[in-house]
């Protein structure tokens, strides 16, 4: 049995003021008519029943999963109280499983990224699929550098491990931490680095065995919510234990420290839409270098990202700006500085200016 588990409790904050504590990035049609995690779940729909498939959201965006997957059972969206990072929201996803099938294999993913060749992933994903089905093995999909890229973490692999689905496993030698100009320049010519997409498969008893291990606390905590499921209790038991959680990721939590880590090459056209200026690689772009979406005219604008959700902007002799329309707030933001956003969240809580986050 193959489970499907969508992490779309993020917030999305780079994306702003599109993206806001309300509806954040998950949820908007930033490519084309469809929401990232619409996209996400579609991509799935050839590998197995769409009645498989699971969302870990947060309790305010119980309603925008339903609306965008009206589908979907309401018992398949699990809810975290409040988020705690990767590890704990998969933790939690694993012992609802559990107690469906604890043979099954989960496969984790964002559901914020893009994949641009969907028949390739999936081809991918089964070879995945088919490695974990083997033992207590947790696999990672890594994605062929094609620059020195410095926004992106790194697996280093080693050795061969075995042929998949006609895909070659290999063993993982250690994740790194997003590098700087130089070391991503060494990274990308020693032929021996994957960018890290951040997307698992493993089975879910597997999964729990490695968090009993190296996440007790999170292991305890879960076991405990496991034995309040379909009781009163219920919502308490997982506010409680959530509460004490500490916030870390599955990278650091879990598959750095365990033996058995494998990792698929993918080119599959991925890109995890990081910030405003990843348009610039999955948009089309004019002869100038812009990107214009929504009612945007531009007179001598150059490498300039403009979006527009209702009202005109006109854009003069601009360069090298990202400039986007809400209803109720503007961004003007030079290029360089796209990952500072959060610094302007920050100055807007700070100036209690709430409601525009």
């Amino acid at each position: 049995m193959i489970f499907p588990v969508i992490l779309a409790g993020g917030k999305g904050e780079r994306f702003w003021p599109q993206s806001r504590e309300k509806r954040p990035k998950q949820f908007l049609n930033l490519i084309g008519e469809e929401s990232l995690l619409q996209l996400t779940v579609k991509r799935l729909s050839n590998l197995v029943p769409f009645t498989n498939t699971f969302i870990v959201t947060g309790q305010n965006y119980v309603g925008l999963v339903q609306e965008q997957l009206p589908q979907l059972p309401v018992a398949n969206i699990i809810v975290e109280p409040m988020g705690k990072n990767t590890a704990a929201c998969t933790g939690l996803a694993a012992v609802y499983l559990e107690r469906i099938n604890p043979e099954g294999v989960m496969v984790v993913l964002p559901s914020d990224h893009l994949v641009g060749d969907s028949k390739e992933f999936l081809q991918v994903v089964k070879a995945g699929i088919a490695l974990a089905q083997e033992g207590d093995f947790l696999i990672t999909m890594g994605i062929t550098p094609s620059h020195p890229e410095t926004g992106y973490g790194y697996i280093n692999y080693g050795e061969e491990y075995g042929i998949y689905e006609s895909y070659p496993a290999f063993s993982v030698r250690r994740f790194v931490e997003k590098p700087d100009l130089q070391t991503a320049k060494e990274y990308l010519e020693s032929g021996e680095f994957l960018w890290n997409s951040g997307m698992f498969i493993w089975k879910v008893s597997t999964i729990l065995k490695k968090i009993e291990k190296y996440m007790p606390d999170l292991f305890q905590a879960v076991q405990t919510i496991k034995n309040s499921i379909g009781t009163r209790h219920e919502k308490e038991v997982l506010f409680r234990e959530y509460c004490r959680l500490e916030s870390i990721s599955l990278d650091y939590g879990i598959m750095e420290l365990s033996d058995h880590v494998f990792v698929f090459p993918g080119n599959f056209g991925w890109d995890d839409i990081g910030s405003w200026t990843s348009l610039s690689r999955i948009k089309e772009t004019d002869d100038k270098g812009n990107v214009f979406g929504g009612n945007v005219v531009e007179y001598g604008a150059q490498n300039c990202i403009v979006e527009s959700s209702e009202k005109l902007i006109g854009v003069i002799g601009a360069e090298n700006l990202i400039i986007v329309e809400s209803d109720d707030a503007f961004l003007v933001c030079s290029k360089e500085h796209a990952q500072d956003i959060k610094g302007l969240l920050q100055k807007l809580k700070q100036e209690k200016k709430v409601k525009y986050l």
